[in-house]
């Protein structure tokens, strides 16, 4: 018997992958706390000179955000398109059923819309367990987590105090 291969677990990088800094976010998309932060990140690392990266990694909380998991799941499945899914879904956090990650899928060019939901998103499980799974062992609870450079950040989610933290001035 084959093992599976090992999920790279910062395959979700936003920003120079060669960064100096790396802030890892353990996130659900259906949160509002994430949707919140996701333009903070979003302009820390557009803003850091390519000194920033943002790794994403999947820690859907499915007891409490029904559509939690399938979100996870469909953006697992949209390849190149990761980011731009991301950003729209966590701008449109109230339409995350089957329909809706279907229609956000076609509106970033996935090739194949319906790739994102049902049984042909059920390919991106383990990536997203292996997410989950770094998370729980991290001992994350709720979302958004943030971890700077393998460190757990316990402040604010808010652009002057990670700029503080990361030691950036502007």
């Amino acid at each position: 018997m084959t093992e599976a291969p090992a999920i790279d677990l910062n395959r979700h990088v936003y920003g120079n992958p060669d960064a100096e800094i790396t802030v890892v976010e353990y996130g659900d998309l259906e949160c509002p706390y994430c949707g919140a932060a996701a333009p903070v990140l979003h302009e820390l690392v557009d803003s850091s000179n390519g000194r920033v990266r943002l790794v994403f990694r999947h820690f859907p909380l499915f007891e409490i955000h029904p559509f939690a998991l399938t979100a996870a799941l469909a953006a697992e499945s949209t390849g190149e398109q990761f980011w731009d899914f991301v950003w729209v879904l966590f701008k449109h956090q109230a339409k995350l059923s089957d329909p809706d990650l279907q229609h956000w899928a076609e509106k970033v060019g996935v090739a194949d819309p319906a790739s994102v939901t049902g049984e042909a998103a059920q390919a991106a499980r383990a990536a997203v367990e292996a997410d989950y799974a770094s998370g729980v062992a991290l001992g994350v609870r709720g979302t958004p987590t943030l971890c700077i450079n393998d460190r757990l950040y316990t402040g604010r989610v808010e652009l002057r105090e990670l700029r503080a933290a990361l030691g950036l001035t502007r």
